[in-house]
């Protein structure tokens, strides 16, 4: 699921328009077209502002009723308790207190709901917006990011993930994520050990046998891989590789974030976003909780309340939040009734409703998107379906979610398979 496509989708890079609209175009005349200018302007007034989208991604899938949609004091609340947030009149789970020091920046979705209650099917929807059907694999969200706003001839990765997660898809190894474990750090092999002389003689061998192979039937496959070395080469020199560095971060910093491999990977999630970066995810694991889930929550909360409570801060006072979407989300949420395992009880796989954060890029925080009823097993107002969610992150990112793609075999598929922006979501 994680190997990194080899398929190349020959696409108009820039292209955010379906066909019928270029047939549309075409017929006004495609040179002075009216719709095609809109496009370039589009897609050049989104560079042009650094759009850029940060996915905390809680693997294993959280808890809805231990993270914004407590229950305290009914027969599912267990343990967790509530706490007032800085927006009045919105609760969350007592494990967040620093989230709730933020909350006029975030809008809560309490009313998500989904069709996947396994984690690898889970994970494939709300990365993609598409469930794991038939044989094409869509790409990664963060894949459409790179491929739209980023730069083609950037010299560091358009969509870089601290941990791993899903390929590019049929979009090609182009837009595939740069995955790299250890934050803070280079990632590996980016340091030439040659001279540049040498360098360039090695290039120039490898192009010499790439050829032959090409000759030999496999032209597409070497047009890819040189398209990559190129990239590797230019990443070797660049000076924005700093970026996953911690260089001119003071330690005050660093600690506000934490000083663990989440905070950190938030930090350089940051700095990836200044270097002009449009796509970072940062994976936290651990969130499949069976058992001993309120013991396991306060294990785990704090790192996520501290590093992403504090990425809201730095982002909003370096001016970024405005143009950066912020996400917080796993796979589906998990049972509202307690579950009887032992030796400590936990829940389990749930997608009639969960919830997740967003905040930046336009949306409108300190609100409550949704509602579930006192037990928290029923949505009773403004359900929210995954392709509502993804029509909503096009939006932020002004990507237009009903362009189309094609898989290898030239079949056109939507962005974004129906669904309607949140209501209310917006500013």
């Amino acid at each position: 699921m994680y190997n990194e496509a080899l398929l190349h989708l020959n696409l108009t890079r820039r292209s955010q328009f379906t066909r019928r609209n270029f047939l549309q175009a075409a017929a006004l005349g495609v040179a002075g077209s009216p719709l095609l200018s809109q496009i370039q302007l589009n897609a050049a007034e989104m560079k042009k502002q650094g759009r850029a989208c940060i996915l905390l991604w809680l693997a294993g899938a959280p808890s809805q009723m231990e993270t914004w949609d407590p229950k305290p004091g009914t027969p599912n609340g267990g343990e967790t308790k509530k706490i007032q947030t800085q927006t009045p009149g919105i609760e969350i789970a007592h494990y967040w207190p620093k989230i709730a020091s933020v909350m006029n920046d975030i809008a809560v979705v309490r009313s998500m709901t989904g069709k996947e209650a396994a984690h690898e099917r889970g994970t494939y929807h709300l990365h993609t917006g598409h469930r794991m059907l038939g044989i094409e694999k869509f790409p990664h969200f963060g894949s459409v990011v790179a491929r739209e706003l980023g730069d083609p001839n950037s010299d560091i990765p358009n969509f870089v993930s601290i941990g791993q997660t899903l390929s590019s898809g049929f979009l090609g190894v182009q837009v595939a994520p740069f995955i790299i474990d250890r934050p803070g750090q280079l990632p590996d092999n980016v340091t030439s050990t040659a001279s540049a002389t040498r360098q360039r003689r090695r290039l120039a061998l490898l192009s010499q046998q790439e050829s032959d192979f090409a000759q030999a039937g496999a032209a597409a496959l070497v047009k890819e891989q040189s398209k990559l070395y190129q990239k590797a080469s230019l990443m070797m020199t660049s000076p924005r590789l700093k970026a996953f560095e911690f260089d001119g971060e003071s330690e005050d910093v660093q600690t506000a974030y934490g000083k663990n491999q989440l905070g950190q990977g938030l930090l350089v999630a940051r700095r990836l976003v200044e270097a002009g970066v449009p796509f970072v995810e940062v994976r936290s694991t651990g969130w499949d909780m069976h058992n001993s889930i309120f013991r396991n929550m306060e294990r785990r909360a704090p790192d996520v309340d501290q590093g992403l409570s504090q990425l809201l801060t730095d982002l909003k006072q370096r001016g970024l939040l405005d143009k950066t979407l912020v996400l917080c989300m796993g796979e589906f949420g998990r049972t509202p009734k307690i579950n009887a395992r032992p030796p400590v009880p936990g829940r389990d796989h749930w997608v009639r409703n969960f919830n997740l954060l967003m905040a930046g890029a336009g949306i409108k925080g300190g609100q409550v998107i949704g509602k579930t009823d006192d037990n928290g097993q029923e949505i009773t107002d403004n359900p929210v379906q995954v392709e509502d969610l993804f029509q909503s992150m096009c939006k932020a990112m002004g990507i237009n979610a009903d362009m189309e793609l094609h898989t290898p075999i030239g079949r056109p598929v939507r962005l974004v398979d129906g669904g309607a922006v949140i209501k209310g979501l917006f500013g």
